[in-house]
């Protein structure tokens, strides 16, 4: 879904392609308490800090965990929201706040629900 995007700008309403990069525990990269994403937005380096609480307070609630996968969808989901929000990219690094990485995690989610079709087919 968001490893792999592409988007309108709001403002330019230029179309933009977006796609994951890698994945770096940033901890050691940059004494961080984050999980960085890296991605490419056109010719743009972006990378998307979530922090390592929200992989606690995720847990907590859902007694699920994040995984790297959804980590990425995550990230891609917020890039994707903020260009096609008008928020925008001009930056190089994005560091998410809890309560949004729960956000995005609980947009992703629905979005994978929603494409989910029932065993028996019925939609029911």
């Amino acid at each position: 879904m968001y490893e792999d995007f592409h988007a309108v700008d709001r403002w330019t309403k230029k179309r933009v392609h977006g796609i994951y990069q890698a994945l770096i525990v940033a901890i050691a990269t940059r004494h961080a308490d984050a999980v960085d994403i890296f991605s490419r937005v056109d010719r743009h380096t972006i990378w998307v800090a979530l922090p390592h609480p929200a992989w606690v307070e995720y847990q907590q609630r859902t007694g699920k965990v994040i995984t790297d996968p959804l980590a990425v969808e995550i990230a891609g989901h917020y890039l994707k929201t903020a260009l096609e929000s008008g928020e925008g990219l001009g930056r190089e690094m994005y560091s998410l706040t809890v309560a949004e990485t729960l956000r995005h995690i609980d947009a992703v989610r629905q979005e994978i629900e929603s494409q989910v079709i029932p065993a028996n087919g019925s939609g029911s």
